[in-house]
Parts: C-alpha cells; sequence; structure tokens
C-alpha cells in the first residue's frame, strides 16, 4: 500500500533553514508528481510546491526563491530545503501522492 513518511521538522527562528523529507512507498515513485503543502491553524491547506517525475517544479509565489522542492528518485524520496523561513511559514507540512496523504510534520518558525 502506499506510505509517505515526513520527517524534518522543528523549530527555527526567522531566517533559519530545514530541509523536509518524505520516503515514499508502494507505487511507482519515479513516474509520479509529488508535492508538499501546508496547513496553518484556521487555515485552507494549500500546495507549496510540486516536482514531477523528471524533475520540472513549480511553487507558490510566498516561497519562490527561498523554498527548493527535489527528489531522489534512486531513494523514492522528495525533499523540500526551506531557507529564510519566516513565522508565516508555521505550519503543519505534508507530503502528497495522487490522493494519498503522509501525516505530516510540524514546522514552526519564531521571531
Amino acid at each position: 500500500q502506499v506510505q509517505l513518511v515526513e520527517s524534518g521538522g522543528g523549530l527555527v527562528q526567522s531566517g533559519g533553514s530545514l530541509r523536509l523529507s518524505c520516503a515514499a512507498s508502494g507505487f511507482a515513485f519515479s513516474r509520479y508528481y509529488m508535492s508538499w503543502h501546508r496547513q496553518a491553524p484556521g487555515k485552507e491547506r494549500e500546495l507549496v510546491a510540486g516536482i514531477t517525475g523528471w524533475g520540472s517544479t513549480n511553487y507558490v509565489d510566498s516561497v519562490k526563491g527561498r523554498f527548493t522542492i527535489s527528489r531522489d528518485n534512486a531513494k523514492n524520496t522528495v525533499y523540500l530545503q526551506m531557507n529564510s523561513l519566516k513565522p508565516e511559514d508555521t505550519a503543519v507540512y505534508l507530503c502528497s501522492y495522487a490522493n494519498f496523504w503522509g501525516q505530516g510534520t510540524q514546522v514552526t518558525v519564531s521571531s
């Protein structure tokens, strides 16, 4: 069955960096679009970044130039490198494939 397991969240000061990882299993990972989403308390879940199987990427405007999505198809893992973090980036970050979701990892950015 499909499994998506996120890791790498935590508490960081404004301006700091974190790298999230999502280990995937149960499907042909290298063929599919993978994405990171986030949900802050009281807000809608939003797409943060996505990457196709061949490496084409897309980002929400608010993270362009600060976040980088990448993937290692040999390891069935997708990453989200987050730099210059801001308090408004605080949210639960979730990895997604098709209609499947991981459990999420909390990112908290203090001012």
